[in-house]
C-alpha cells in the first residue's frame, strides 16, 4: 500500500511539473516576439556553440570533481572516470526521468548497494555538493549587482551596495560555519571544493558569453550573466521539468529592469537548454562497471 501511494505521489508530483512548465512556456511566448525569435535563431553564427559547449561540459567536470572531494571525506575512492560517469548518468536521471527517484538519489542508491557507505553520509556529500554549486552562484550574484545598471531606484542606493558588499564579505565564512556545525566530515575539502565550484561556475558564465556572441549579441553581457545567475538559482527549484519555462520566465521578467532584449534573452536560454539537454542525454549510453574499480 505505502509503495502503491509513493507511486502515486510521484505521478502526481510529475504531473504538476507538467502543467507548470506548459503554462511557464505558455507566459514566455506570450511576451515575446516569436518572429523575432525565431530570426534570431536561424541568423545565429553556430561556430561559436563549439566553445559554449566544450566549456559547459567543463563546468560540469569541475563539479564532478568536487563531489568526488566529498566523496573521499566519507571513506567512498572511486576513480575520476567513474564519477564523471556517475555523474552523466546523474544528469540523464535529472532532466529527463524527472518521475524517477533523480540523479543524487540514484548515484545515493548504487554507492551504497556497491560500497556499503552508509547512506546518511552519501546523502550529506550530495546535499553539500548542491550546496557549494549555490553559494558560488551568490557569491558571484552579489559582485554582478554592484557591476550592472539596474533599472529600480533602490537596487542603485548605498544602501543595496553596502548589503552587496556585506554578502561577498560574509558569505564564505557563513558557509564555512555552517559546513563546520553541520558537515564537519567534509571540512578538509572545503577550500578545494569551493575552488572547483567557482571554476564551474565562472565556465558557464564564459559559456553564456560565447552563445550570445553566436546570436549577434555584444551589448550588456554583463547584465545577460546577472540574469542567467538568477535563473540558475529559480532552476533549481524543483518545479518545472529541468527548471525549462522558468529559467525563460526569469529572462522575460528581468528584461526591463536589466536593459537586455527578451527575444534574445529567450533564444538564449533555449539553446542553453539544447546544450545541457544533449550533454545530459550522454548519462544513458554509459553503463558503470565498479569491478574494474574493486580490482584496482
Amino acid at each position: 500500500m505505502a509503495e502503491k501511494q509513493g507511486g502515486l505521489k510521484k505521478k502526481i508530483q510529475t504531473l504538476l511539473k507538467l502543467v507548470l512548465t506548459g503554462l511557464a512556456l505558455y507566459l514566455v511566448f506570450r511576451k515575446i516576439d516569436t518572429g523575432e525569435l525565431l530570426e534570431l535563431l536561424k541568423a545565429a553564427n553556430f561556430i561559436w556553440f563549439v566553445p559554449a559547449i566544450l566549456l559547459f561540459v567543463f563546468s560540469k567536470v569541475a563539479t564532478a570533481f568536487r563531489l568526488n572531494l566529498y566523496f573521499r571525506n566519507i571513506g567512498l575512492v572511486i576513480s575520476e572516470l567513474q564519477n564523471w560517469k556517475l555523474y552523466l548518468i546523474g544528469m540523464f536521471y535529472n532532466l529527463f526521468l524527472p518521475g524517477g527517484i533523480g540523479g543524487d538519489g540514484y548515484k545515493v542508491y548504487l554507492l551504497h548497494k556497491e560500497y556499503q557507505t552508509p547512506v546518511k553520509k552519501l546523502i550529506q556529500a550530495a546535499l553539500l555538493d548542491r550546496l557549494g554549486g549555490l553559494i558560488s552562484i551568490v557569491f558571484l550574484m552579489f559582485g554582478f549587482f554592484l557591476l550592472v545598471d539596474i533599472a529600480i531606484p533602490w537596487m542603485e542606493s548605498n544602501w543595496w551596495n553596502g548589503l552587496m558588499v556585506a554578502g561577498i564579505v560574509l558569505t564564505f565564512p557563513a558557509f564555512w560555519l555552517m559546513q563546520k556545525l553541520m558537515f564537519k566530515d567534509f571540512m578538509p575539502s572545503f577550500w578545494p571544493a569551493m575552488l572547483w565550484s567557482f571554476a564551474g561556475q565562472i565556465a558557464q558564465l564564459f559559456c553564456v558569453w560565447f552563445i550570445l556572441l553566436a546570436l549577434g549579441i555584444e551589448q550588456q553581457i554583463m547584465a545577460y550573466q546577472l540574469v542567467f545567475l538568477l535563473s540558475s538559482i529559480v532552476s533549481i527549484l524543483p518545479l518545472t521539468i529541468g527548471g525549462v519555462g522558468a529559467r525563460e520566465l526569469v529572462f522575460v521578467y528581468a528584461h526591463t529592469y536589466a536593459g537586455i532584449d527578451e527575444a534574445a534573452a529567450v533564444a538564449f536560454s533555449m539553446i542553453f537548454f539544447v546544450i545541457t539537454a544533449l550533454v545530459s542525454l550522454c548519462g544513458a549510453f554509459i553503463k558503470v562497471d565498479f569491478s574494474e574499480q574493486k580490482a584496482v
